[in-house]
């Protein structure tokens, strides 16, 4: 079996060198192939080759001047990046489960379990919650330790249950208050009026969090769905589904969070690509463009 990948990873190595790829330490391309993967490291060359940025008809050569070097520290750059993200990101939704918990309590407090509660959340989602998701809540140890006690109580009240819904649960919840007022509340906790804007900062916190969790490509990711204009960003143009313009929303949540988190998470950044010492002038114009971090 190690023989087999040994002659595998060569085997790639020489693909690479065919296709332009210029290599200087064998070794050094065998442990990044083992370490990172001949796949996963092939989303981190792409920007290298002549076709880079179409996708269709691409012939896999590499542009003068391509290096692996220059690929890993593309790679390393983006493994910074996203926990850089995560780790402020993670504030934001904190801030938002905890203004939707004390928010919606304080203002119904006779409804401590308001999420099922048809004259404050929409019929349907009241209708299927448990099945949707309180069916697999009741399982968290809290939630199961609620109902050892409560025997009687069908529902934890909510500022146990929405404490662990997912963001994405969170998102729906939000979204299903049956009165706007209830919503536009909280939107402008976060310096946004128009809840229809709101819920579009919330789904593009929601996307670059789990692609940051789950490992994916950050450098040059494109939104499925455009980030509206907004007092987070100008959208001009396609402007709306790149990184930056995420970015932009992130930064603008977080300050209204904490405008020192905020600070630090701008500085953490400029400190990343400052890391990846990038020589590669296409690419490291591309995280400029893509960042603008100023």
């Amino acid at each position: 079996m190690t023989i087999k990948r040994v002659t595998a990873i060569c085997e790639q190595i020489d693909k690479l060198r065919i296709r332009g790829l210029t290599i200087t330490s064998e070794d050094k391309a065998k442990e990044i192939l083992y370490d990172i993967g001949y796949y996963r490291l092939g989303f981190y060359l792409f920007p290298f080759e002549e076709s880079y940025p179409k996708h269709i008809n691409r012939t896999h050569k590499y542009k003068e001047g391509a290096t692996l070097e220059n690929a890993i520290a593309l790679y390393y750059f983006d493994f910074d990046l996203r926990h850089i993200l995560i780790r402020y990101l993670t504030r934001i939704e904190i801030a938002f489960r905890t203004e939707l918990i004390y928010s919606i309590s304080y203002k119904y407090k006779e409804s401590p379990t308001w999420f099922v509660d048809k004259s404050i959340v929409k019929s349907e989602y009241a209708d299927s919650f448990e099945e949707k998701y309180y069916t697999s809540l009741k399982k968290k140890i809290i939630i199961a330790r609620h109902h050892k006690k409560y025997i009687n109580d069908k529902f934890a009240p909510a500022w146990k249950t929405i404490e662990f819904m997912t963001l994405g649960e969170i998102n729906i919840l939000y979204k299903n208050l049956k009165h706007n007022i209830d919503r536009s509340d909280i939107s402008k906790r976060f310096g946004v009026n128009k809840v229809s804007i709101f819920e579009n900062y919330l789904e593009t916190i929601r996307v670059v969090r789990n692609l940051c969790a789950h490992g994916n490509v950050l450098f040059d990711m494109r939104l499925q769905k455009s980030v509206k204009n907004g007092p987070a960003i100008k959208i001009d143009g396609t402007n709306g589904y790149s990184l930056n313009t995420a970015i932009a929303v992130i930064s603008y949540l977080l300050r209204r969070v904490s405008a020192n988190r905020n600070t630090e998470m701008l500085k953490s950044i400029e400190k990343a690509i400052e890391k990846a010492e990038i020589n590669y002038s296409d690419i490291r114009q591309l995280i400029k463009v893509n960042l603008q971090v100023k």
